[in-house]
């Protein structure tokens, strides 16, 4: 089956043929041509090389106008073949400057002992150090272990009416008015206020109110409007 090309798919394989043949040339070019070889330097020959053992001329010259060399405040020398740049060194200049050494001033300062009224903390003769006696240990009684046990139990909350009154029938059935929020209910003894709640005894003066949710029983005392 032959594909059809278009005029403008033959161009782009026109030109893709081209890259392909440059790059084929650039790498053989590469590898035919080899690594490149550097030329070792030669080192020229000016003046004749000293014998060993023997300093060259140059370096006499130097050591020689090193000695007479003076520095400066500025920090450049005389007596040299030329000047340097940098940080500018302190000149020490004074009569009572004097670099030798007085063995004299030395063997005086050796000779000096200690005087103090304590111990001597250079010698290994000096008195001991007097340590105090502690008056008691640090823990004259040993410490009483504190026994932990496990937390208490959560409290449970408190049961959310408000006895405020009561009705009694002539057989001396009570039924009580409690109040929860702004709802009011009437419940006897038995009966479950707000789905939760439930009423055990009714007096004149208290009620004993179960929370079902806690299994606790609390006392609710009558109060006034």
């Amino acid at each position: 089956m032959a594909i059809k090309v278009g005029t403008e798919n033959k161009r782009n394989v026109i030109i893709a043929g081209i890259l392909f043949c440059v790059v084929a040339y650039l790498g053989i070019s590469q590898l035919m041509s080899g690594p490149s070889t550097p030329v070792p330097a030669v080192r020229p020959t000016t003046a004749q090389e000293p014998a060993a053992g023997e300093a060259s001329p140059a370096r006499q010259a130097n050591t020689t106008n090193t000695s007479h060399r003076t520095y400066t405040r500025s920090g450049s020398t005389s007596g040299g073949a030329g000047s340097s740049s940098g940080p500018t060194a302190r000149k020490l200049v004074g009569p009572n400057l004097d670099p030798a050494l007085h063995l004299e001033k030395l063997l005086a300062s050796e000779s000096i002992e200690y005087a103090g009224s304590g111990r001597n903390i250079f010698s290994a003769d000096s008195a001991p150090v007097q340590i105090e006696t502690a008056a008691a240990g640090a823990r004259p009684e040993p410490l009483t272990p504190i026994v932990t046990g496990p937390p208490p139990p959560p409290q449970p909350p408190a049961i959310d009416l408000k006895f405020f009154g009561y009705t009694a029938s002539r057989d001396g059935k009570r039924e009580a008015f409690l109040l929860h929020g702004e709802d009011i209910f009437e419940a006897s003894a038995g009966e479950i206020v707000n789905h939760r709640y439930k009423v055990v005894t009714v007096d004149p003066h208290s009620i004993q109110v179960t929370d079902l949710s806690y299994n606790n029983t609390q006392t609710l005392q009558l109060t006034a409007n």
